[in-house]
């Protein structure tokens, strides 16, 4: 692999990349998280700036690419959604609220060096896909790197930190049952993004992945077939259960998240349905993690959680708070595995 391959390039899916290019970011990401636990300093982005653009609120990714890119030297802009101009699509501009994207994103390009964004749900009608078009309109007017932060489609950038993590605590995923499930929420309006970026990038790892979800869960079909195709290239297997307890059992990690309903969101249906996803959920509230599901699991296993976890739903503080639980490490390490992403892209 060449050493520049990094050099420019955008960070919108963790598919768009191969296991190479991604084991060479996990190694700069261990290369980081050790300088930064002997308090080495590595400012190798030294009076570069980025933008950071949220319409979704944050705390882990924004303050881990804030300090992230801070450790790295850097500068980061935070650009408040509601204090500019709403970037638009051609044809969907509105007088004196909207700024086409193709004209912020050349902007931009001339005063830093990257920019990142975060956008789904509300901020998109709800639309599945739109959000990750968003991002792949302003990749394409860009001239500096362009990153995910999170869309309506992937979550690259938790995927990076869920590997690191996995990989960190089991080192070979290979014969590993690692197991992503739905939990239950009362809070309906959830994205799909982690769920698919969590199967997307351990696929390439070469673990048997089980993705569990009660029916009418079901994921993007495009990201189950490239999983399906990883597996085939890369080893392991892959299972779609649709029950809790048979995916726990004898699982050597549990990812439970709560995740939205695809076919009741356009464009599968005409708007959003909010009736028949809050009966869907209703129907579905005793999937979650506690004590005795993860008895169900290797006694070692590790429990994940992109967080926030919603307590006492998804589920109980006895797991997220027990023995088992790797959330705060997998926390940090989005910040280490950022950096590694700023730092190869943004040379």
């Amino acid at each position: 692999m060449k050493t520049d391959v990094f050099k420019g390039r955008d960070f919108i899916s963790e598919l768009e990349y191969t296991k190479e290019e991604l084991e060479t970011i996990l190694d700069v990401a261990f290369q980081l998280k050790r300088d930064y636990a002997m308090k080495r300093p590595h400012r190798l982005l030294e009076g570069k700036s980025m933008f950071l653009i949220f319409y979704n609120r944050s705390l882990r990714t924004r303050n881990s690419f804030e300090a992230g890119f801070a450790q790295l030297g850097g500068h980061a802009n935070y650009l408040d959604s509601d204090k500019v101009y709403t970037p638009a699509i051609a044809g969907m501009e509105k007088a004196y609220t909207t700024e086409r994207v193709s004209d912020v994103a050349r902007v931009l390009s001339r005063y830093g060096d990257a920019i990142a964004i975060r956008i789904y749900g509300k901020y998109t009608g709800w639309v599945y896909g739109r959000g990750n078009e968003y991002i792949r309109e302003f990749a394409r007017w860009a001239d500096i790197p362009v990153i995910n932060m999170e869309d309506d489609v992937y979550h690259p950038c938790q995927a990076m930190a869920d590997i690191m993590t996995m990989k960190e605590k089991l080192h070979d995923l290979r014969g590993k049952k690692v197991v992503v499930s739905w939990a239950y929420s009362p809070s309906v309006e959830k994205p799909v993004a982690v769920p698919q970026s969590a199967i997307g990038i351990t696929s390439f790892f070469g673990a048997d992945i089980v993705l569990a979800h009660p029916e009418g869960f079901e994921l993007d079909p495009n990201i189950i077939a490239k999983v399906k195709e990883n597996q085939k290239k890369y080893g392991g297997t892959f299972e779609i259960v649709h029950d809790m307890k048979k995916a726990f059992k004898d699982a050597d990690v549990v990812y439970p998240k709560c995740w939205g309903v695809l076919k009741h969101i356009p464009p599968q249906a005409k708007e959003a349905d909010w009736d028949a996803i809050q009966k869907l959920f209703d129907a579905n509230k005793h999937w979650i993690c506690d004590e005795g599901m993860m008895k169900l699991a290797k006694p070692d296993a590790l429990y994940m959680h992109c967080l926030p976890a919603d307590r006492g739903f998804e589920v109980t503080d006895e797991v997220i708070d027990g023995p088992n639980s790797v959330v705060f490490d997998e926390a940090e390490n989005r910040l280490h595995a950022q950096k590694a992403v700023m730092a190869l892209t943004m040379q």
